[in-house]
């Protein structure tokens, strides 16, 4: 156990630049659509995940590896303005990775991700110091060693962990990631990650599969439906808050995790936790930009506008 816990969530994973195009549709082979707006900044969920918990209030670090360039460099300095603790950065001699986003006018999205240096980043390049003044750290999309390894490293330094494997890795299937499975506290899918972890049509089935082996909270994200919660004491099914018009929806899953994590640093008991993150994706949907996360104050009158405790 280490002794100062100044951070509420330390994040291990991708620190990758987002560059942004809203067109009215998308364009097929051999064919021109206009771009109507276009937006640059840091994106990964490492990054989405520490910028929310900084405007929700909280304090954050990052664990990550980006490359010597010009992205690299824009990551760092939004990071930083963003008042993240960016000491647990890694250098690599590759690129840095980046995602190109593509929306069009109904919120659907198309992507197209290079990864770059982002998952060079090796297990003994973890940030030990930065992770043992965390409360809670939160893995995602990254490599199995590094996860495992920060996960190890974040329970040994008595910080609770929360996952998020991200489509590629959860292919892999929950008995090739069984290891780091049952080092983590929080495992936060969608339906189709559950899925291909799982194999189980049914996602809450799947939910029970992956929380036998040994988490205290599996949440199964079902986007416009809302969630499914199965943690030690409760289960249950919240169904999405209402909200205007969805304007881009990636990073919402990244917005719920920051949301979830500040709302437990809050001291909120659990079904709250899960209130306030809820919130927090839904008016991030609102907005466009992988990490546009409300504020704190914003999120909590939105809940007294839109919520009805049972």
């Amino acid at each position: 156990m280490s002794g100062h816990k100044d951070l509420d969530v330390v994040t291990v994973g991708h620190v990758l630049m987002d560059i942004r195009f809203v067109v009215d549709r998308f364009a097929g082979p051999d064919e021109e659509a206009a771009i109507k707006h276009q937006a640059r900044n840091v994106g990964g969920c490492a990054a989405n995940v520490a910028i929310g918990v900084r405007k929700l209030g909280g304090r954050s670090g990052v664990v990550a590896k980006i490359g010597l360039d010009s992205f690299g460099r824009t990551a760092i300095e939004e990071l930083m303005r963003a008042g993240v603790d960016v000491s647990g950065i890694r250098i690599g001699m590759g690129p840095t990775g980046f995602s190109i986003v593509i929306i069009d006018s109904r919120g659907k999205i198309a992507i197209y991700g290079f990864k770059g240096v982002a998952e060079e980043l090796h297990p003994n390049e973890v940030d030990e110091g930065l992770i043992s003044r965390a409360k809670y750290v939160h893995i995602a999309s990254l490599r199995v060693d590094t996860s495992i390894a920060a996960a190890k490293l974040a329970r040994s330094h008595g910080a609770k962990v929360s996952w998020d494997p991200g489509r590629r890795l959860s292919q892999l299937g929950l008995e090739k990631l069984a290891d780091l499975v049952k080092n983590v506290d929080i495992v936060l899918v969608n339906e189709e990650e559950c899925f291909n972890l799982t194999h189980v049509e049914d996602y809450k089935e799947g939910a029970r599969k992956i929380k036998s082996l040994g988490p205290s909270l599996v949440v199964v994200k079902r986007g416009a439906k809302g969630i499914y919660a199965l943690a030690n004491e409760f289960e249950l099914e919240m169904p999405a808050l209402p909200v205007e018009r969805v304007v881009d929806t990636t990073g919402a899953g990244d917005a719920f995790a920051s949301g979830l994590l500040m709302g437990l640093c809050r001291g909120y008991r659990l079904k709250r936790a899960l209130v306030y993150a809820l919130a927090v994706a839904s008016l991030k949907v609102t907005r466009l930009g992988s990490h546009a996360v409300p504020s704190h104050e914003e999120t909590i009158r939105y809940l007294w506008e839109h919520y009805e405790p049972e």
